[in-house]
């Protein structure tokens, strides 16, 4: 019988790190940057759901209420009173953003008189 020594138990060795991408995996891609469009679409559908919402809000609420307005009065339903008073508010809300825009863009502009 020959002695020979025990092997010495040594660790393996990491695998190498490859410089380049895997074949397997294919090319990486940047992922898809959001587009003005996207964007777009996803307010629609938000708008669509908000819609969707008031609908059911105006015909839960058909109740005749009775409406004066300065001199004009008369009977509609709870749901359209609400309705139209909202809009009122983003109406005049929009006004005054734009009223302050077009102040933002005189003074820009005279600025670079």
């Amino acid at each position: 019988m020959t002695d020979t020594p025990p092997a010495a138990a040594t660790p393996p060795e990491p695998p190498p790190t490859p410089s380049e991408p895997s074949v397997t995996g294919g090319p990486s891609r940047p992922p898809t940057a959001r587009t003005r469009i996207s964007a777009t679409w996803v307010a629609v559908i938000v708008a669509a759901l908000v819609l969707v919402l008031l609908l059911i809000f105006i015909l839960q609420n058909t109740e005749s209420v009775e409406v004066s307005y300065f001199t004009a009065d008369g009977t509609m339903p709870l749901g359209v009173a609400l309705l139209l008073a909202a809009i009122g508010g983003i109406l005049v809300a929009g006004l005054v953003a734009s009223l302050r825009i077009w102040q933002l863009r005189r003074r820009l502009r005279n600025q670079g008189k």
